[in-house]
């Protein structure tokens, strides 16, 4: 009885929750087209509203695939699972900002692996000394995010290897499009090896992927109709939102005195995954730390197959072309560390709250980093916080702080 009555609470609160945010949206499009307010204001109002636009574009998607049948709809919900995000890193690409998305990427990776885990885990672990969950399952998604991370950090080592004495480019432009063709490739293997992990996934292993996910479904049913309608709706309220997004991105930047990739690591990954966060979370607290397992790990390993791919050929159709050498070794190393630490997590098949602790402490310590990290746009030019006061300056110049 207890655990349906907070079962109920927890729906209801998220419920509310998400109609709350909901409001930023018309008050976003004031604020742009009516008010002609700042952009900052813009920018966090937009960024606040795209939260529950991407959860009602869940909910559609979910209708849609309850009508559909499992195996299709476990289609439609991996292959939408990531529509928000994609769609706003697309305007942020038409409006020219390629690191940003790049930055965008990396946060995502990172965001969903330790910060929408780490949560997870700590929520559910409130009032269990520990949970556990199907090893094995959780142990081939995290074997898959190990080749993946491999495949995303390729185009890097290659990069850096053509600039060595042995494999010198004829110039930097030709070592630019060396880049960009063998991103072009990079990006194509992953999504064929995407359509074969749904079939993996969906078809032959299904038992393997499935045992939490055909748990009984709480609630109505929608019909097919209202289900198309709300996921066609709240898509195009994204593309809206998203573009007031990116066309208040760099003054947003300016005006908070932060690196505009410091906005696309944390701020644009964590609003573009954030159902994500709240779903992981939400079924962690339901005991079914498993199934939230696999929404924050499979949703990284859907940034890696589908969503970077996918923006890297359609960069060259809007004449933004984006490669994927992430050239900052921070940004490498944050990768490089994702697929560690989950294998440390899963590997037991149980999980505890200082897990949970020690996840989001990771991903708290990244975003310092990458808060003061002073990147270069592409002209060149470095872009860096506000600068420092004369006092602290002088402070510093003899030794000691004001």
């Amino acid at each position: 009885m207890n655990e349906a009555r907070e079962y109920r609470l927890a729906r209801y609160a998220r419920r509310m929750l998400m109609n709350l945010l909901l409001a930023f949206v018309p008050v976003s499009l004031v604020l742009e087209y009516v008010v002609r307010a700042p952009p900052l204001w813009v920018f966090v109002t937009a960024v606040i509203g795209i939260v529950p636009l991407a959860d009602w574009m869940r909910k559609g998607t979910e209708g849609i695939a309850g009508v559909a049948g499992p195996t299709i709809g476990g289609l439609l919900n991996v292959t939408f699972g990531n529509m928000a995000e994609l769609i706003l890193a697309i305007f942020v690409l038409i409006a020219g900002n390629t690191a940003v998305v790049k930055a965008q990427i990396t946060g995502s990776i990172i965001g969903n692996a330790l910060l929408g885990l780490g949560l997870a885990v700590l929520a559910g672990s409130v009032g269990r000394p520990r949970q556990t969950f199907n090893r094995q399952g959780a142990q081939q998604l995290a074997s898959m995010l190990v080749l993946l991370v491999l495949a995303l950090v390729l185009p890097a080592i290659y990069d850096y290897t053509e600039r060595t004495g042995a494999f010198a480019a004829p110039s930097t432009g030709a070592l630019a499009n060396l880049d960009e063709y063998l991103s072009l490739g990079v990006a194509v293997v992953l999504i064929l090896v995407y359509l074969l992990n749904l079939v993996y996934t969906l078809v032959t292993h299904r038992d393997v992927f499935s045992l939490e996910d055909d748990a009984p479904h709480h609630g109505p049913v929608w019909p097919l109709s209202r289900s198309v309608l709300v996921l066609v709706v709240a898509t195009v309220f994204v593309a809206v939102e998203a573009e007031l997004v990116s066309g208040a991105l760099e003054a947003t930047s300016e005006a908070l005195g932060l690196t505009p990739f410091f906005l696309g690591i944390v701020v644009l990954a964590i609003v573009g995954n954030f159902a994500e966060y709240v779903g992981a979370t939400y079924f962690a607290r339901q005991g079914r730390i498993g199934l939230a397992i696999s929404i924050a790990v499979g949703a990284t390993i859907q940034v890696a197959l589908l969503t970077a791919p996918l923006l890297v050929i359609v960069s060259y159709f809007i004449g933004h072309p984006m490669n994927l050498v992430f050239g900052s070794p921070l940004e490498l190393f944050a990768i490089f560390a994702v697929p560690l630490i989950v294998n440390s997590i899963t590997r037991d098949g149980e999980t505890t709250w200082f897990e949970g602790v020690l996840l989001i402490t990771v991903y708290v310590l990244l975003a310092l980093a990458f808060f003061f990290a002073t990147p270069r746009t592409e002209s060149g030019a470095e872009t860096r916080l506000a600068p420092p006061s004369p006092s602290l300056e002088r402070s510093v110049a003899r030794g000691t702080l004001a």
